[in-house]
């Protein structure tokens, strides 16, 4: 047992989390059951994040997170950069289809300030200049999570019918579904130590596929908007719902956009360690 992993600045932060996540969907459970796929995904996502950081606190307390056969840092990090961003969604998209009770208010709150704990966590543990760890602690690895998350909400936000009657719209799923693949599996191998399989020297091979990902996505920020909004008004009645097919179409520009930036500073900091680190 070591109950130093505890009292730790990051051990402190994760059973604060645990606690916020756990009051968040209880309250909310206590409220009843509710069939909108966003409630569900809220609920998935404290029900997710408080078994993975509570999990993560008694392989740490009991010491077997040594015994476990994956960068443990790697994974920590990544799951802290990962929540940070599923949390953040659930505080910011729960007040948007609940109808505010009191429970359903404190379930918020203490959401959102998981979320912050969460990010205190990326900042705690993040790599440092001039230290050495693993890939997915550092600036570099934390955008790959954040670009893989986007991703996804992307994927939920496409409408199958909408997409497939125009090949540009085809290519920009194409591009979502190509760069989300690759960060994936960028995050997979990193955490199982399998980067010496690739084909390349592994900061060379990132350089060149962050170059084509922000090339092909923006493609994508120019053709979306293009073919999804021309003679496509939005329509009058998604001022009277909660949920309007039309709005997805705009999440999918902003979040393209979203990854664009995020693709772009990927780049930067791939260009600073094959380049400028390479000469010192």
């Amino acid at each position: 047992m070591d109950f130093t992993r505890l009292t730790a600045p990051v051990g402190i932060v994760r059973i604060f989390q645990v606690i916020l996540t756990c009051i968040s969907f209880s309250l909310v459970a206590s409220e009843g059951h509710s069939t909108n796929s966003l409630w569900t995904w809220c609920m998935f996502t404290w029900c997710f994040c408080f078994c993975v950081t509570l999990l993560i606190l008694l392989l740490e307390f009991t010491t077997l997170s040594a015994k476990v056969p994956i960068s443990w840092d790697d994974f920590t990090t990544a799951f802290a950069m990962l929540a940070t961003l599923m949390v953040l969604a659930a505080s910011i998209i729960f007040p948007v289809i609940c109808y505010c009770s009191g429970k359903q208010i404190g379930a918020t709150v203490t959401s959102g300030l998981a979320s912050i704990l969460y990010a205190i966590e990326v900042v705690l543990t993040r790599a440092k200049p001039g230290e050495i760890s693993g890939f997915l602690s550092t600036v570099p690895g934390l955008l790959k999570v954040l670009e893989a998350f986007v991703a996804c909400i992307i994927f939920v936000c496409l409408d199958y019918t909408a997409f497939t009657r125009f090949p540009g719209l085809q290519w920009c799923v194409a591009v979502y579904s190509i760069c989300f693949i690759f960060a994936l599996l960028v995050i997979i191998f990193t955490i199982f130590r399998l980067l010496s399989l690739f084909p390349a020297p592994f900061d060379k091979l990132l350089t060149v596929c962050n170059v084509l990902a922000v090339l092909m996505y923006i493609t994508a920020v120019v053709i979306w908007p293009l073919y999804s909004f021309q003679n496509n008004a939005r329509p009058s009645y998604c001022s009277k719902v909660k949920t309007c097919p039309w709005n997805n179409l705009v999440v999918v520009s902003f979040m393209t956009c979203v990854n664009l930036v995020a693709y772009i500073v990927d780049t930067v900091y791939s260009f600073r360690l094959v380049f400028f680190s390479s000469r010192t």
